[in-house]
């Protein structure tokens, strides 16, 4: 694929990921918000809210995995051929320090795209700069569903 039809592909991609993280699902729902995306990386900002946190006053693990994961696989839809569905197959994340409020940026990698599967991670960093929690998670990929519109 040549490099013009690749940056017309991602801005296809970025535009229909605008419109449906407004209307969709968890990152709607999470308050995520795009800032970058480029083939196999992609970074999310999200303010911390109270529906986040858990009992304790922090960020609860599951809000962060769910962030990890939703981050990742849109990283990962990055760099597999239009008409892809992919689904999560496993995830691991370190909880490395609490989240009490703030912002919190998600950046998404793409570590190896291969036929069936796409290897990504994710690296959640608290407003301070200090990473908060790293995942590594791996989608299974399957033809037959694109988040860009055709």
């Amino acid at each position: 694929m040549k490099s013009a039809e690749l940056f017309n592909d991602l801005k296809k991609y970025e535009a229909a990921l605008r419109r449906r993280t407004n209307e969709a699902g968890a990152t709607s729902l999470l308050g995520l918000s795009l800032e970058s995306l480029e083939r196999g990386h992609v970074v999310f900002t999200m303010k911390i809210k109270p529906r986040h946190k858990q009992l304790h006053g922090v960020v609860h693990g599951g809000v962060l995995a769910t962030v990890a994961d939703t981050v990742a696989a849109i990283a990962a839809y990055t760099t597999v051929p239009k008409g892809t569905e992919i689904a999560t197959v496993e995830l691991k994340i370190n909880f490395l320090e609490p989240v009490p409020g703030g912002r919190i940026k998600a950046v998404g990698r793409v570590l190896r795209t291969g036929r069936n599967f796409v290897v990504t991670e994710c690296e959640i960093y608290k407003e301070d700069g200090a990473m908060a929690a790293k995942a590594l998670l791996t989608f299974g990929a399957a033809r037959g569903h694109s988040i860009a519109p055709k």
